[in-house]
């Protein structure tokens, strides 16, 4: 997220290797990478030694707290306006029960191509979205497309869809 909020804010770092977090040849660790940075195997809690080794030509940033605040305040705001159950669970996830919007704004796959829509056209970056009747499900599902993805588990095929993944998937294990 911390990568994404730089490249949206600085075009002259989309495409790029974006490292934010510690800045070589201080200390530190990074906090979060570009898709472009983890081709490299670069990943959040990594050195920024080790980092630096993977991926050389990297743009390193350090952190901006204020802007990535501000930028999760705005796409929970855009959640709210589809479901005020919204559970955040970090900086850039959260949990939304849709049950109660589904009549006025239609099913989960609706609800969630509407909120990825907003997100993109109001503050242009993606979102990756799971949707299934159990929030584990919906926190593996939103996982398996990124960046920008969307993956839908309909009710009652949940065990098909988890079994062929490895233990490791399962968010909390």
């Amino acid at each position: 997220f911390f990568a994404a909020v730089e490249q949206r804010d600085r075009p002259e770092l989309r495409g790029k290797p974006v490292i934010v977090g510690g800045v070589p040849p201080g200390r530190g660790v990074v906090s979060a990478a570009s898709y472009e940075a983890r081709v490299f195997g670069v990943r959040s809690a990594m050195s920024v030694t080790e980092a630096v080794r993977r991926c050389p030509d990297g743009v390193f940033l350090p952190v901006d707290g204020r802007r990535y605040q501000q930028a999760s305040r705005d796409v929970m705001a855009i959640l709210r306006r589809f479901t005020p159950q919204v559970e955040p669970i970090s900086i850039d996830e959260a949990f939304l029960d849709v049950t109660g919007s589904r009549r006025a704004l239609g099913s989960g796959e609706q609800i969630a191509r509407a909120l990825k829509a907003a997100i993109a056209a109001e503050l242009q970056l993606t979102a990756s979205v799971g949707v299934a009747a159990v929030k584990m499900v919906a926190k593996v599902a939103s996982e398996m497309q990124k960046p920008d993805g969307l993956v839908v588990v309909a009710p009652g095929t949940e065990a098909v869809f988890l079994a062929p993944l490895p233990v490791r998937r399962l968010w909390g294990v």
